[in-house]
């Protein structure tokens, strides 16, 4: 299929908005281009809807059986991060439908709304289109992404840090966390920050949300000191900056941060083994 190369973003993009991982988003992707090339395309009239909806009608029934695994999950859940910028393999549409935080607030969401959300705001899709793909009608479509859109409105509220401090606190939180600067770290962070770490059960992390500042400088000490990391770098995931932390060249952990008023908020450590595996 020659346009495919011209659309294959927009479809990747709406199957990883929906599943939140990297590799469902990819069978799902390999799968709309198998039917699409298949397919009698002579009454397509747009070419790049078409694939999304196809895209969006596979992922809502992957996301629907998918919904057990997520609910019998080790520990919080994090999505699978997405390589953007110079380090990626390939181009994806980037926005804020894209964010770690956005992304970890979409799965709360119902598959239905996810769905409905992605197809209408992302990518602008009418509702009857969106009606068909749920099995639904139009009014109880567009109902579907009022209630989405109400539930990612803090999210969306609030004022993204600059790349460049986002870089400098992160990189400062990793230099601290090496000296063993309890003090330092503590400065850091906001008096109310969250710690959210995801091993899935395959590595040893957290199994709830660590609030508080002294608490979570003391953990990231400590976890620092049983990890062995030799090396960190920062990467781009998801269209912000990312802190990899290696060892012995193998990535052990992932952080994303947000930040307000200059100090951590929420730090968010990705240690699945399964998940990394693509980065």
């Amino acid at each position: 299929m020659e346009e495919w190369d011209e659309h294959r973003s927009a479809v990747f993009g709406a199957a990883y908005r929906i599943l939140g991982t990297v590799t469902e988003a990819e069978d799902v992707t390999q799968d709309v281009w198998l039917r699409a090339a298949a397919a009698d395309r002579s009454d397509v009239r747009d070419l790049r809807a078409w694939l999304v909806t196809l895209a969006a009608r596979t992922s809502y029934n992957v996301l629907k059986s998918a919904r057990v695994r997520r609910e019998q999950y080790v520990g919080p859940w994090l999505p699978e991060p997405l390589l953007t910028g110079e380090d990626a393999a390939a181009k994806v549409l980037l926005d804020e439908s894209l964010s770690t935080a956005m992304l970890v607030v979409m799965e709360t969401l119902t598959p239905a709304e996810r769905v409905a959300l992605v197809m209408h705001d992302v990518f602008e899709l009418p509702f009857d289109q969106i009606a068909e793909v749920l099995g639904t009608t139009s009014a109880a479509g567009r109902k579907l992404a009022s209630r989405a859109r109400t539930r990612l409105a803090k999210v969306k509220d609030r004022p993204p840090a600059s790349r460049a401090e986002t870089e400098r606190l992160l990189l400062a939180f990793r230099a601290a966390t090496e000296l063993g600067d309890l003090a330092g770290l503590v400065a850091l962070l906001d008096p109310d920050a969250v710690y959210v770490a995801d091993g899935g059960g395959k590595t040893r992390t957290a199994q709830k949300p660590v609030s508080g500042a002294d608490r979570i400088a003391a953990l990231a000490i400590r976890v620092l000191g049983l990890a062995r990391a030799d090396t960190s770098r920062i990467v781009e995931v998801n269209g912000v900056p990312a802190l990899a932390t290696y060892r012995s060249g193998q990535l052990i952990w992932l952080d994303t941060v947000e930040i307000h008023d200059g100090r951590i908020t929420e730090l968010r450590r990705l240690a699945n083994p399964d998940k990394l595996g693509h980065i």
